[in-house]
């Protein structure tokens, strides 16, 4: 009887780490090929690894909730058919074959070496596992342990018998009422003094984490935590990334803000009449569309509001102009704060331009937003009137040199040739890195994004 370890593989995204999030075996269970395994999470999505071995699992060597390096062991296969189906496409430590188009693997090899970076625990201790077998995508599941949810005791209503987000809701939302949740008293104390090393208040200077460093920053000092009243949520995946790339932007790039507000009515006629058409009878419109279309078009008037700034090796800095658009798109997922992209968005109609902003939107929801389709953004539009705000003043992303905000379209009264009327209004604000583009640049860029919501006609110069 034969054992094979299989190491964590480089998914395909370049990434050096990732996260356990969800075995789907045990010790005990029968694999075979293809079956998933293990759900993980890189920095920007969610995969599912299929198992490479036929086979009994012997052992998982990570936890639920380990980081992982690439390369290391993380589950042994034993058995007499403890070996890799030619059809798989690896090999038994994990790698491809010669002929990997014949297989349905999605695997692509591993790194070198490598160890989990969290303690694991000897099998005694693990946690007996809950729902195997239960077919729910990634985000549900997900979901499902935020909200403490057993999933095998949740009765599915989507099809083929899958677990839905309602499903989730609905089954928190009935235990809560049994669990006969009370509110939190009150503290006594309005407020509470923590002391402060005076030592290491005068002399510390430190960059706060990740990010540069910035003069007069001071650390936080490490007190024990309170667990009857705080919770420590560990920094990892997504919101890693996200706060590394933030903070990096942020102490970059010199942020200047500008906005104004716009009569959109027009807009959401033309809005109107996109969803009575036939052509656009299977796509989802919204102003998002015509907000996309505008920024686009503003962008070809002012090349440099989608130029990078770059650092040379020598010292020397250039800025690039780059005479297409990738068009980002902030999105809200259950992850966190996901900026997929749009390649050649300059080229797309209005119906393709629609699509790809519907396939966008669903992919990130889902979980499945790769991390190339993150990459070699050059601006991006973030909505944030979908939450009931106005304007704000938006970080840009890395990489990029402007951000455009999307306030909420509400009536209010405007002054229409001398008199009071309700008019669609919105506010579109943004901001941009002011070594790449001056005041007038950036002001007329955003002028231009407003003359086309206020008349969508301009589209068609």
């Amino acid at each position: 009887m034969s054992t094979q370890t299989f190491h964590l593989p480089d998914v395909g995204e370049g990434l050096t780490e990732a996260e356990i999030v969800q075995w789907r075996v045990g010790p005990g269970d029968a694999v075979a090929v293809n079956d998933v395994i293990v759900e993980i999470e890189t920095a920007k999505s969610l995969v599912e690894l299929p198992s490479p071995f036929t086979g009994t699992v012997a052992e998982l060597l990570a936890e639920e909730g380990a980081t992982v390096e690439v390369g290391a062991p993380i589950i042994t296969i034993t058995g007499d058919a403890a070996t890799p189906d030619a059809s798989s496409g690896l090999s038994a430590h994990g790698e491809k074959h010669a002929e990997p188009e014949a297989a349905g693997a999605v695997l692509v090899g591993y790194g070198t070496g490598g160890a989990a970076t969290s303690r694991r625990r000897k099998p005694a201790e693990r946690p007996v596992r809950a729902s195997v077998g239960v077919v729910a995508k990634p985000p549900i599941r997900k979901l499902a342990r935020d909200l403490g949810v057993d999933l095998a005791q949740v009765t599915p209503t989507g099809a083929d018998g899958e677990v839905t987000r309602e499903d989730v809701m609905s089954h928190a939302s009935q235990a809560s009422v049994f669990r006969n949740l009370a509110t939190p008293d009150q503290p006594a104390e309005r407020e509470q003094t923590i002391p402060v090393q005076r030592d290491v208040a005068a002399t510390a200077v430190a960059p706060p984490v990740p990010g540069p460093a910035m003069a007069g920053q001071r650390p936080v000092e490490q007190v024990p935590l309170d667990e009857a009243r705080e919770e420590a949520i560990p920094v990892k995946g997504v919101r890693k990334a996200t706060a590394s790339g933030m903070v990096r932007s942020a102490y970059t790039a010199p942020h200047v803000s500008v906005w104004t507000d716009v009569d959109a009515s027009r807009t959401m006629e033309l809005v109107k009449r996109l969803k009575a058409s036939p052509d656009f009878a299977d796509i989802k419109v919204s102003p998002l569309l015509i907000m996309a279309r505008a920024v686009i078009w503003a962008v070809r008037r002012t090349p440099l509001i989608g130029a990078a700034w770059i650092d040379n090796e020598d010292g020397s800095a250039e800025i690039r102009v780059r005479n297409y658009v990738n068009l980002g798109i902030a999105a809200a997922t259950p992850r966190g704060l996901l900026v997929p992209n749009i390649k050649d968005a300059q080229d797309l109609n209005m119906r393709e331009l629609a699509k790809a902003l519907e396939k966008l939107t669903f992919t990130a929801r889902e979980g499945k937003t790769s991390l190339a389709d993150q990459q070699g953004g050059t601006i991006t539009i973030t909505n944030i009137g979908v939450f009931g705000m106005d304007a704000g003043t938006p970080i840009i992303n890395p990489g990029e040199s402007g951000i455009v905000a999307m306030g909420t379209i509400r009536q209010k009264p405007w002054v229409v040739d001398g008199e009071v009327r309700p008019r669609w209004v919105t506010t579109v604000s943004g901001s941009f890195d002011h070594r790449v583009i001056d005041g007038d640049g950036m002001s007329r860029f955003i002028a231009d994004i407003a003359a086309v919501l206020e008349e969508p006609a301009l589209l068609l110069d």
